[in-house]
């Protein structure tokens, strides 16, 4: 038998315990939740494993690699899309094979026998068992009835009070053999329960219940969470507590190696201890779970909580009911009463007060002795800062509410002149098209007029903000590409570039203090809807007149473009076809599913656009990412080029351009770009792009990131995936290159960016050492600190402004000497870090 466990959800209903960790990520008793079941299935000689990812798949992966560890063999499959459950599972079907396999799903905590499962499937002849348990509230899950002889006869998904025919539940584990696979469709969204299981009941199917005995719990919310160790300490799941337990007068200590507990360290009930924590004196434990790397200080008294890793107390804590995620410090003197959910990255100060049943969201800084008494999420005057670079992000609905919305909106307002003309846009996902709404309610009674845009790409709305004068700034709204349980709102100024940090403080202060200002109700706002059209034509006119100046021709040009399911879809084609541009269109509608999980659409994206380059031997391919300003380029040999190779191909087009005009073109590109070519025509500058004017950006004829970002402010300031496709296209066109001939001139040299952690305590600490590193080898301090070992090899530094992490950038003239300052420089970093 295999088995397949399901660990794709996005754990929406348990944030913000997975802000950085998928739900069957969670640790119970310091154990991620889904490695439990996995060593459960693996004990009763179940070797092999598909594991179904979709959220967040690389925690999974990097933690369970291929099993070996624990002596098994895992398969990982990641579905390109929401398919359902039964729908996903199909997408694993090659690997399932002819045996018969148990689905259960990677969240849950249990102590069932799987064996008693397994037998009675067999015992039965079953061709599908669902197993069933009885709960005291069902109304969260699938209610089943089963006849005496154990065939299900009815289901009723998630009732009500009103609508509950029975107490037992479908647990969501099943025994399935291979041939009901045939009766789920492939790529459709199909659920097991909704699904699946009427169609067979409809075609004669027998499906059985396999009731079993014992705990079961799906662990949806933060209080299941915290009640799934009540249950396990206080004894009521049968559960492997593993290490070496220690008696004491009141309780037992079950704790792994290289800890450091004072001798009068009170232990009550049930206490286990991770990895390299240290308890000092007089701190009592009772029921307590601590992970690795944690320190609690003296005369603490820490109660029926949960502490994860990387965690420093303070002396004289007083912790009761509380769960505290990684990475946080709690000051001394603090106290917090039950109920708290710490997520990570939390800097706690001295003194605090927290009161019952308080969530504090990631990253938040509580100054000293504050006293809090409500959940603190996004824009809480304990936070220190809102905006990243111009922008606004969080999660949708919980850390950007409407409230916070509309916040914004006055606080952005109340920096604007009475009368002022804001641009809002936005793209076309739910959440973005909510948060717009209540944000312009808030412009409104700041007495700003509002362009409505509605959904458009950024960049058209960019480009109408830069072109009129009449227009104070521009605010959009999207879905976050990574995370697309987050919104990121951009503000950007009357130039089009995003908002500086002297602006985005202003609006901070404004918020925190709530400085709003109401105006009177003869004052109060407009809003005028726009319907596109003006706009659209505008943009193609004024990208058209910059092209045809260069005598633009793109005969038996032929190229493949994915717009990846963004708003370029309503105007890339049109222009594309009135330039004679032949081209082959991808994804060009609207898809919010899509959309959920970008690397899977990237990655499909890359394959056939690379399929169809080699097959119709087009000249090139650009994959442009919703929300317009990123582009992947893809070879006329169909090859995805990397991000450093597309920067060194674009600067090598650009040189030639230079080199055929006589003149020199500047460039801008950040610290942290490869250096190891040299461009005759092209004066490039490098340094770090932060609160640049119009008047600075049009000094330069290309200012690029190096990640897919290139401005060509010929046309525009700022960054267009549109534009930079077609000027891309005309400079091939113009000097009658190829991209693969271009990548096979270029020398080979090893080029990496790797993330190290670091908490933010220890940034300004890891600065030092790194300057003190770079004595007697030439250093700079632009951006970072960057060590040069020679004219071509070095190390670049620079902190994560807003996460726990270094960045750490190494180029070198080979493979073997860039891994080596790899290995060098990570091992000096954990070393500096302990020391």
């Amino acid at each position: 038998m295999k088995a397949v466990v399901m660990a794709g959800g996005f754990g929406t209903r348990i944030q913000p315990l997975t802000n950085s960790i998928p739900k069957p990520m969670l640790p119970i008793m310091n154990r991620p939740m889904m490695e439990h079941t996995i060593v459960s299935l693996r004990n009763l000689g179940i070797k092999e494993f598909i594991i179904l990812l979709y959220f967040k798949p690389d925690v999974i992966k990097d933690y369970f690699q291929d099993g070996s560890k624990w002596g098994i063999d895992i398969t990982y499959v990641i579905p390109d899309d929401d398919y359902g459950t039964a729908g996903a599972v199909k997408k694993a079907e090659e690997y399932i094979g002819n045996e018969n396999f148990i689905i259960i799903s990677g969240d849950l905590v249990t102590d069932f026998d799987f064996q008693k499962i397994f037998d009675y499937h067999k015992s039965k002849q079953s061709k599908l068992t669902i197993t069933l348990t009885s709960v005291e509230n069902p109304l969260e899950f699938g209610v089943v009835i089963a006849n005496e002889e154990g065939k299900i006869e009815k289901f009723l998904e998630k009732p009500s009070w009103g609508e509950v025919f029975s107490d037992t539940i479908n647990t969501g584990i099943y025994i399935i053999e291979p041939e009901i696979l045939d009766y789920i469709p492939k790529n459709e969204n199909f659920d097991f329960a909704k699904d699946l299981f009427p169609l067979l009941m409809r075609k004669g199917i027998d499906l059985m219940a396999g009731y079993a005995q014992g705990y079961w719990r799906d662990v949806g919310n933060p209080e299941s969470y915290r009640d799934v160790y009540e249950d396990i300490l206080s004894g009521k799941i049968k559960f492997e507590l593993g290490g070496e337990a220690v008696k004491y007068l009141d309780g037992v200590l079950i704790c792994e190696e290289d800890n450091t507990l004072d001798e009068s360290v009170e232990v009550v009930g049930i206490v286990v201890i991770g990895k390299n924590v240290t308890v000092k004196r007089g701190t009592k434990l009772s029921n307590v779970v601590i992970g690795n790397n944690v320190t609690i200080g003296s005369s603490s008294k820490v109660a029926n909580s949960v502490i994860w890793d990387d965690v420093e107390i303070g002396k004289n804590a007083k912790l009761d009911g509380c769960v505290i995620c990684n990475y946080n410090k709690i000051g001394k003197n603090v106290t917090a009463k039950s109920g708290l959910i710490l997520a990570e990255g939390c800097e706690v100060g001295e003194l605090v007060t927290i009161e019952k049943d308080v969530t504090i969201w990631p990253n938040k800084v509580i100054e000293d002795a504050a006293i809090v008494s409500r959940s603190l999420i996004l824009g809480s005057k304990y936070k220190n800062s809102i905006f990243e670079h111009g922008m606004v992000i969080g999660k949708s609905n919980i850390e950007l509410s409407c409230e916070m919305a509309t916040k914004l909106a006055e606080s952005f307002g109340a920096q604007l002149p009475v009368g002022s003309t804001v641009l809002v846009s936005r793209h076309y996902d739910k959440s973005s098209r909510m948060l717009k709404r209540a944000f312009l309610g808030g412009l409104l009674s700041s007495g700003v007029d509002v362009v409505d845009y509605n959904a458009i790409p950024s960049a058209v709305m960019r480009c109408s903000l830069s072109f009129h004068e009449n227009y104070t700034a521009g605010v959009h709204f999207n879905q976050k590409l990574d995370d697309p349980t987050s919104t990121v709102i951009t503000f950007y100024n009357n130039e089009a570039l995003r908002i500086n940090n002297d602006v985005a403080k202003k609006i901070e202060k404004a918020f925190f203090k709530e400085t709003f200002r109401r105006v009177d109700y003869t004052q109060i706002g407009q809003i005028f809807p726009l319907d596109h059209k003006r706009e659209y034509h505008e943009y193609k006119k004024g990208m058209e007149t910059v092209l045809q100046s260069h005598r633009f021709k793109c005969l038996d040009c032929r190229i493949a473009v994915d717009v990846m399911h963004g708003l370029a879809s309503e105007v890339f084609p049109t222009i594309l076809n009135d330039l004679g541009v032949e081209h082959i269109m991808f994804n060009a509608y609207e898809d919010e599913q899509r959309l959920a999980n970008i690397n899977n659409t990237a990655k499909r994206s890359y394959d056939d656009i690379g399929a169809v380059i080699r097959a119709l031997k087009l000249d090139a391919g650009f994959v442009l990412f919703p929300h317009g300003q990123r582009i992947d380029i893809i070879s006329d040999e169909g090859v995805l080029l990397t991000k450093q190779t597309s920067l060194y191909v674009v600067l090598s087009l650009l040189n030639m351009e230079a080199k055929a005009s006589g003149k020199k073109m500047r460039v801008f590109l950040p610290t942290w770009a490869a250096d190891i070519v040299y461009f005759d025509h092209l004066e490039i500058e490098r340094g770090q792009y932060a609160n640049f004017k119009a008047s600075k950006m049009k000094t330069y004829d290309l200012v690029a990131t190096g990640e897919g970002n290139f401005t060509f402010t010929e046309f525009a300031t700022h960054r267009d995936s549109m534009y930079a496709t077609l000027k891309i296209l005309e400079m091939i066109v113009a000097h009658g290159v190829k991209l693969s001939e271009i990548i096979k001139s270029l020398p080979h040299f090893f080029y990496t960016t790797i993330q190290l952690p670091c908490t933010q305590a220890l940034k300004g600490k890891m600065m030092r050492k790194f300057l003190e590193d770079s004595k007697g080898k030439e250093s700079s301090t632009l951006d970072g600190v960057k060590i040069w070992f020679d004219t071509d090899d070095w190390v670049l530094m620079i902190p994560d402004q807003y996460n726990d992490s270094l960045n750490l950038t190494i180029q070198a003239k080979n493979n073997e000497r860039g891994e080596h300052y790899v290995q060098l420089y990570t091992a000096k970093i954990e070393e500096w870090s302990r020391a």
